[in-house]
């Protein structure tokens, strides 16, 4: 069966939130797009991932048209809890920048854009097979085939890999042109969905000589929780009480008490920071999880693909529009300047909240100094404030 050819301007690779936004921006200024997923609708839909966004992500969901729901059915928060030695210290956002950041979880993210995409007849492919790439120096090429068993071959202007974690476009960068930075922490958080009422309006989170929590929201009956644990936990090992215990070690005392419920979910999640450098070659350009990866203590993972996609969307609009390709040509840097800024955040909350195996009593100490150095400063407050709620951009670039 011969391939049947798609002729668009832009192909993308990776239904996500990060391929579906570029695609919807893509749309309102009239540049064609064709979007492939190996994943189905169902299975992407059902992926449970962080749910933090940012003041300019949720501006770009709204203002851009994809849905104003974060706003309705969001929960908007102004500050965190920083919880060391039993005692709870308020990170106030809009007192210290103004701004704030909103509970909603990325699975809201994708259905929005999702309909969204359907509904402005977008061209958005899920559940393909055999998918490979070619003549990323060129003309670049996609070859699948859909879930009815038709072979396609998508010839477009410019590719994008927003493909994911497991990205198969990443790996079509020779290795000579690609530098990859990579690290692995020493432990890492266990997961938990539990029908409770909320223990907090807001985030906790909790450093603890027993290791690090954090508390979290999902709905008013129902929570998401972490702690610290090791890689290889077995979840099957750890039934609702032994759960139970070992939050309420590192999180109750002083007055406060964690609310507890049946648990309905539970998982590991490894931690790990990556960086692809650069995130261009030759018309393939790499988004979000393709391109980078960081550690979900500073919610930075989502909010960091929806700001690469408005970056490069500002290069191809301003090269279909005036032939121009300044902003292409320069999208690596300005994405990986944001890029790195949200590595080193994270970096630092993970490292000031968790507790690393093996450290001492003075490593203990220094960490418990630094906690207390951040909550009596109001410029240290206010760093955090500005990095966890959003930094602006760079260039003239409205703010994201």
């Amino acid at each position: 069966m011969a391939r049947k050819i798609i002729t668009t301007q832009v192909a993308i690779m990776g239904a996500g939130p990060a391929g579906l936004m570029l695609s919807h921006l893509l749309a309102k200024s009239g540049i064609e797009s064709t979007v492939v997923e190996v994943r189905s609708h169902q299975q992407i839909a059902e992926t449970v991932r962080a749910g933090i966004l940012e003041h300019g992500s949720v501006n770009l969901l709204v203002e851009s048209g994809v849905s104003d729901r974060v706003l309705r059915d969001g929960d908007r928060h102004d500050g965190i809890e920083l919880r060391f030695n039993g005692e709870s210290h308020r990170i106030d956002f809009k007192e210290l920048v103004g701004e704030s950041v909103w509970l909603y979880p990325q699975t809201d993210v994708f259905l929005d854009l999702a309909a969204r995409r359907n509904d402005d007849g977008g061209d958005v492919r899920y559940s393909v097979t055999d998918t490979t790439v070619h003549d990323l120096e060129g003309k670049p090429k996609v070859w699948f085939t859909d879930a009815e068993g038709q072979e396609f071959e998508i010839q477009a202007d410019f590719l994008v890999g927003a493909d994911g974690s497991r990205s198969h476009c990443r790996f079509q960068i020779p290795e000579s042109n690609r530098t990859w930075y990579f690290h692995e922490y020493p432990f890492a958080w266990f997961g938990i969905l539990a029908q409770a009422p909320r223990s907090s309006d807001e985030l906790i989170y909790a450093n603890s000589e027993n290791g690090f929590a954090l508390i979290s929201q999902r709905t008013e009956n129902v929570q998401r929780m972490y702690f610290q644990c090791d890689p290889k936990e077995n979840v099957a090992d750890w039934d609702d009480e032994r759960i139970w215990s070992e939050f309420r070690k590192r999180v109750n005392g002083n007055g406060f008490e964690l609310k507890e419920g049946p648990v309905l979910e539970k998982m590991v999640l490894p931690f790990r920071s990556f960086v692809h450098t650069p995130i261009r070659h030759g018309n393939l350009f790499l988004a979000g999880d393709a391109a980078h990866t960081v550690p979900p203590t500073g919610a930075k993972g989502l909010n960091l693909a929806l700001h690469d996609v408005k970056v490069l969307f500002e290069g191809l609009e301003s090269f279909y529009s005036n032939g121009s390709s300044g902003l292409l040509e320069s999208y690596s840097d300005r994405a990986l300047e944001r890029v790195w800024k949200a590595q080193h955040f994270s970096y630092w909350m993970t490292s000031m909240l968790h507790t690393v195996p093996g450290s001492d009593d003075f490593g203990r100490a220094r960490q418990l100094g630094e906690l207390h150095s951040v909550v009596s400063s109001r410029h240290a407050r206010a760093y955090l404030a500005e990095s966890y709620t959003g930094w602006p951009v760079r260039g003239g670039l409205a703010t994201l």
